[in-house]
């Protein structure tokens, strides 16, 4: 038996928030801000965007270690942050979190139009998420009333390392009887995202407008004028180069293309690791 380069792609493995819905990344955004002011502790909401991607706890935790904010919870507390009162903030954040989740869980405008064509064209559709199981579930819970179903879901909680690791991609090949990882396309708005598709050995597509990085309203995003887009575009690239993404574009819905282009490189022999 000899090993043979995939020829096409197999499955896209999608994040969630800022990618398939909730255009702007603001369920857990404004969440964070929220559970950190139980505390009396003020975290922005530029602050909050800074880890996302990872699971909620180890993003606690990072903004718990930025020096400004360490500061302003010993002025309250006599003492910087321990593990003990990451998990304290955390524990307030996940019932925030769940009450709060449907009012962002509106689908990208036009995402499942995107994702039924890319089904038609025979891909797979994956999906992982910084959110854990609790959430996850009512997450797909609401996505599924909005006519989105992915075909496998695995939360952070659901492996033993969350992202920038590449397990929970991982965990989508498995689950959906992939042959090789060469034959998958991560499409995540965060850094964190992004490396877990490089680690994971999978093609990587980086989502410059519908997600956190640029942090707008679908209706603020689609009122941008072109210098300010640009503008825009050139400083979330420069956000994104040091996690090596094979391509940027503006939203899920310029994903066919970025297939059609993969599909063209991998019948030349061309695999994501050399990329």
């Amino acid at each position: 038996m000899n090993y043979t380069n995939p020829t096409r792609l197999q499955a896209a493995i999608l994040d969630w928030a800022g990618t398939v819905v909730d255009f702007g990344s603001f369920a857990p955004t404004q969440i964070f801000v929220e559970a950190f002011a139980e505390f009396d502790v003020e975290v922005s909401i530029e602050e909050a965007r800074g880890p996302m991607g990872m699971g909620k706890w180890d993003h606690i935790r990072t903004l718990c270690d930025q020096p400004a904010i360490a500061e302003r919870y010993r002025k309250v507390f006599g003492r910087t942050p321990s593990d003990d009162d990451v998990t304290a903030i955390y524990q307030r954040f996940m019932p925030l979190q769940i009450d709060k989740i449907a009012v962002h869980s509106a689908l990208i405008p036009g995402a499942l139009q995107t994702l039924t064509g890319l089904r038609a064209d025979g891909l797979k559709i994956g999906s992982c998420s910084g959110y854990p199981k609790v959430v996850m579930d009512k997450v797909v819970e609401l996505a599924k009333c909005n006519g989105y179903v992915a075909d496998h879901v695995v939360a952070t909680d659901e492996t033993p390392n969350g992202r920038p690791w590449p397990a929970q991609a991982l965990a989508n090949v498995i689950a959906l009887g992939i042959d090789d990882v060469g034959a998958c396309v991560k499409v995540d708005d965060t850094v964190p995202g992004i490396l877990e598709g490089r680690r994971a050995g999978m093609w990587t597509v980086a989502l410059i407008c519908s997600g956190n990085a640029l942090g707008l309203t679908w209706e603020e995003y689609q009122a941008l004028d072109a210098g300010t887009l640009a503008r825009e575009r050139q400083r979330i690239h420069a956000l994104f180069e040091s996690a090596r993404p094979h391509y940027l574009v503006d939203t899920i819905n310029d994903l066919p293309e970025v297939v059609a282009d993969i599909n063209q490189r991998l019948a030349k022999g061309e695999m994501p690791q050399s990329a």
